[in-house]
């Protein structure tokens, strides 16, 4: 089955499912709504009745006073009511009023009159002086019949004489809940087909896209000349591309020839120069001098070991895509740690290093060894280049997009205006002022990236005030 097929029948499921589930829901909803509605109109009558019930009720007139005559007109009324398109022609409240033991007094229908309610939830809840209501059923085992019953108190003075019930068949409000159910299943309905239908439509584009990509690497496969997708969505036409650039740099061999170019091209001269003290080794020297080229071959072999090293952890880097073991790092801990390490260095230079508020440096979020190995980098750079007795500094700043920058500053010579542009490149070096040594030229291009693996950045740049200035970039780790 074709992956557009696979997309377009779970693109078809999943709508579905979810249509269906979201009409169940308001489905489900309706009914329950339509009844709390009822309920709060009920309550607001009842009480309302309840009121103008009070002076028969006090004096013992409830049955045939001026409140039971007015509600036995109010069953007489003819009605012919238009309410959102349904008709209404029947009244259907009945209302009952009991005493304070629950006897009924006075029932619209008059089928009650002198039966004890008292153990009805409606009048036991009210005489209790809780919210009373009920919803009893007056056919067993038939929902249609059920009717809901609400009770408010009558007062006189503060005190309780009686309870009126307002009571109404639920089934009087099935024409709207029927109504309204049938809207959400037609509109429901209608959302469904036309979420098919986009579905369709992005289901068609996405596979002609994938199928232009699928034949472009079908024709690399072959040894075929073509061209990537340039049209279609724009992340198949992105990774077309990527992958164009990629078949570019395997077929021509760019990647290999640059970097045994690179080692060879820098491994010459420790190679001649390890040659050259060797052959002047086999001569009869003076001691003075055969510690001298012996010292050189130390110096040249320890220059390529470094050179391989660096070179090995510079390679793999560049071929990761993402962070392994990430851990929160206490960056004030970290730079102590590397103060230590860097001691026997600072004193041969006579150099001090300095870090501004260890203590309240923020922590950061990456790969521990990794950011270790860039700072160190950064900082041996720093002394490279410092002049003796005075001090490389590290500082930190943050801002409000969530990074932090460690700023190493150093008051050396500053970096040449026609090197500023070259600085991250592999194997490019400065001669250091009190040597005239150059290093490996892996060290900068190892911390661009471990930054950009970070979502960092890493610059370089002369101080205003002398010397060079390197701003590290990478996210604070999330409290």
């Amino acid at each position: 089955m074709k992956l557009g097929i696979r997309v377009l029948l779970g693109y078809f499921l999943i709508v579905g499912l979810a249509g269906v589930f979201i009409q169940r829901v308001f489905l489900a909803e309706v009914k329950p709504a339509v009844r709390q509605a009822m309920e709060d109109t009920l309550v607001d009558t009842a009480n309302i009745l309840a009121e103008l019930a009070a002076d028969d009720m006090k004096q013992n007139r409830i049955a045939d006073g001026n409140f039971a005559n007015r509600v036995r007109e109010y069953g007489h009324r003819d009605i012919n009511a238009k309410i959102w398109g349904f008709r209404k022609t029947t009244l259907d409240y009945r209302i009952y009023v009991t005493d304070l033991k629950g006897i009924v007094l006075f029932d619209s229908t008059g089928r009650a009159v002198g039966q004890d309610y008292s153990r009805r939830n409606d009048v036991y809840l009210t005489l209790q002086g809780n919210y009373g209501v009920r919803s009893t059923r007056d056919v067993d085992n038939d929902e249609r019949t059920t009717v809901m019953h609400v009770a408010a108190p009558i007062i006189d003075n503060g005190k309780m004489i009686g309870v009126l019930t307002v009571a109404k068949p639920n089934n009087t409000l099935q024409p709207a809940i029927s109504q309204s159910e049938r809207t959400i299943l037609r509109w429901g309905g209608l959302l469904l087909v036309l979420s098919l239908a986009v579905g369709l439509v992005v289901t068609l584009w996405i596979s002609r896209s994938l199928g232009a990509l699928q034949r472009y690497a079908r024709a690399v496969s072959v040894g075929e000349r073509a061209q990537p997708p340039t049209k279609g969505a724009s992340e198949i036409v992105e990774l077309g591309r990527a992958l164009e650039t990629m078949r570019q740099k395997l077929e021509g061999k760019q990647y290999v020839e640059q970097y045994i170019h690179s080692l060879t091209h820098e491994m010459k001269s420790p190679l001649a120069a390890i040659q050259g003290a060797a052959e002047l080794l086999d001569e009869d020297l003076p001691e003075a001098q055969r510690r001298r080229f012996a010292h050189n071959i130390r110096n040249q072999s320890q220059r390529l070991a470094e050179l391989i090293e660096k070179m090995l952890a510079l390679a793999a880097i560049e071929h990761r895509q993402t962070l392994e073991n990430i851990v929160t790092i206490d960056t004030g801990k970290l730079l102590e740690d590397l103060v230590t390490l860097l001691e026997p260095r600072l004193r041969q230079a006579q150099v001090t290093l300095q870090i501004d508020n260890a203590s309240q440096l923020p922590a950061l979020r990456g790969e521990l060894f990794l950011l270790r190995q860039a700072l160190l980098n950064l900082l041996e750079n720093a002394i490279d280049f410092a002049p003796p007795a005075s001090v490389v500094t590290v500082r930190a700043e943050s801002d409000a997009a969530g990074m932090v920058t460690l700023v190493v500053t150093d008051n050396g010579p500053g970096i040449p205006d026609y090197a500023l542009a070259r600085v991250f490149e592999r194997f490019y070096s400065l001669p250091r002022p009190h040597s005239n040594e150059k290093s490996t030229g892996l060290g900068l291009c190892f911390v661009q990236q471990v930054a950009q693996l970070h979502h960092g950045t890493i610059t370089l740049s002369n101080r205003s005030n002398g010397g060079a200035e390197a701003r590290l970039s990478l996210p604070v780790a999330q409290a």
